[in-house]
């Protein structure tokens, strides 16, 4: 399995056209059906979709899921668009509790059923020649010690690395704010710690990296470097998870991509607003105009030193 990063692409090679494809996830387009969010994509130059499972989309347990995978497959084909699987849909498992049950939970039964999910979400993703499955580790209970739920995760994260592996498919692990892997750092612990599969690479969330990591976004994607399977792109506040437009937050959208070009990522990086269906076709539009134009500014200058960002933990929002 080839890595969509690489150490020796220089600056040079990334002037022009990014190596990355830029995409949009569709848990940003919740009130659009399926084709007609793709469609919508297409229309403003996006190369891929980040396809969260789950209402209102792709229910990957429907009787019909897997004829709905070949359907789609079929259409991304025509579009010429790539495709990663996102897992962080809210209510499918518990229609209660949001993000509800994870690795973490104390009753085997309830974290059995976030493993079937994620891998049932790989079996799609085989199916869709998906470039990954982004998941995360969720937030840890209460009354749970952090030593506790890092060992439910290296209890349950190997049955979903093995499963990947049987169907030739890599998993991405997404830092996420107010959980316990919570930071790059986190998340390159837990990767060596179940024996640096090579099936197992890493999620970065932009946003994430102005409210948690300690050494900004460029630091954390040079640490991700080597293991980087997939990027989501939003701005943040540094006070707050909250996934905003770009401009409203603090991310040097510049700064970010452009780290991106000098470590030769060439994966998906695709736009990860789920909050604001309610302006889905104009955020599409804004959103690719703020990153072409980052990506311009950013290939003409040489701005590549890092930015230092508050770090706080905050409750997952996503």
């Amino acid at each position: 399995m080839s890595s969509p990063t690489s150490r020796s692409t220089s600056r040079s090679t990334s002037a022009g056209a990014p190596p990355f494809t830029l995409g949009y996830g569709t848990n940003g387009f919740t009130d659009h059906p399926l084709d007609v969010t793709l469609d919508v994509l297409a229309h403003e130059g996006y190369g891929a979709v980040a396809l969260t499972l789950g209402h209102p989309h792709l229910d990957p347990f429907a009787d019909d899921a897997d004829a709905q995978v070949a359907r789609l497959r079929e259409r991304l084909d025509d579009l010429g668009m790539r495709v990663v699987v996102e897992t962080g849909t809210r209510f499918l498992l518990d229609p209660f509790r949001k993000h509800h049950p994870t690795f973490l939970d104390p009753d085997e039964d309830l974290a059995d059923v976030r493993v079937r999910f994620l891998c049932r979400a790989v079996e799609v993703a085989a199916g869709l020649r998906a470039e990954c499955v982004s998941f995360f580790s969720g937030v840890l209970p209460a009354g749970t010690t952090a030593e506790a739920g890092w060992e439910r995760l290296l209890a349950r994260v190997p049955r979903v690395v093995a499963h990947a592996r049987e169907h030739g498919v890599r998993i991405a692990l997404e830092p996420e704010p107010g959980m316990l892997v919570e930071t790059v750092g986190d998340a390159l612990r837990l990767r060596e710690d179940v024996g640096s599969p090579a099936e197992l690479g890493l999620t970065v969330d932009l946003g994430h990296c102005v409210v948690v990591e300690p050494d900004g976004v460029r630091g954390a994607l040079l640490a991700a470097a080597p293991h980087l399977l997939n990027v989501q792109v939003d701005d943040m506040r540094h006070t707050a998870h909250e996934h905003l437009p770009f401009g409203d937050g603090e991310l040097d959208l510049s700064l970010a991509l452009g780290t991106l070009g000098e470590i030769g990522y060439t994966g998906v990086a695709a736009v990860e607003l789920p909050r604001h269906s309610y302006d889905a076709p104009g955020l599409a539009h804004r959103s690719m105009t703020a990153m072409t134009e980052a990506w311009a500014a950013w290939s003409a200058t040489d701005q590549t030193s890092p930015t230092t960002t508050a770090s706080a933990p905050q409750e997952a929002l996503r």
